[in-house]
């Protein structure tokens, strides 16, 4: 009687294996995480801190309004007073909202613009470093100016913003994919250029 032929079982996936195979697939990619989900988890991280930010300014903004439109017309009784409150914090949440939403949208569109035109040039020259980072940070003041219609003292102000943060977190992202192993083309640019001097 012939034995039956041993089946070969794969190996369960781990979350470990998982990671391992993610990093070494997007290893040259900027922080290691792919173009696609940068994007999408930038933009939903602008308008999350965009709506937190907004609905507390809106929160602020609609409180003292209602104060102001209603001070002529204070309560006298306690009812009156109870709805008085009630109504307030209806305006309030409403304000809030209101402003969280348009914040959000204002903050998570820039945020993702940034990060498209980051791609975008890095595509454009063929290489991942600071300069695109820098590019996109200017590119996204200019545009936020001109959408705000800023003259040109605080359009001045803003590009330099853009450039500053640009430079900042194009240089962290630098160092983080030095760290990993990647090659920086102006790294080894100077090297050889040091080489030669030699």
């Amino acid at each position: 009687m012939a034995s039956e032929p041993a089946t070969e079982t794969a190996p369960k996936p781990t979350a470990s294996s998982f990671i391992s195979t993610y990093r070494s697939r997007h290893q040259t990619d900027r922080l290691s995480i792919d173009p696609t989900t940068r994007i999408f988890v930038t933009t939903a991280i602008g308008i999350a801190t965009g709506f937190g930010l907004g609905f507390a300014e809106g929160c602020t903004t609609s409180s003292l309004r209602y104060r102001a439109e209603n001070a002529h017309r204070l309560p006298t009784t306690e009812k009156g007073w109870y709805l008085y409150h009630k109504s307030k914090n209806y305006h309030v949440l409403l304000g809030g909202g209101k402003e969280g939403v348009k914040m959000g949208a204002r903050i998570g569109v820039t945020m993702g613009g940034f990060m498209v035109v980051e791609k975008a040039v890095d595509e454009m020259r063929g290489t991942r470093d600071f300069g695109s980072t820098v590019a996109a940070g200017l590119s996204t003041a200019g545009a936020f100016s001109l959408w705000n219609r800023f003259p040109l003292i605080t359009a001045a102000r803003t590009a330099k913003m853009g450039l500053l943060a640009g430079l900042c977190y194009g240089l962290i992202q630098d160092g983080v994919s030095a760290m990993r192993g990647n090659k920086l083309g102006y790294v080894e640019f100077v090297k050889s250029l040091s080489d030669r001097l030699r």
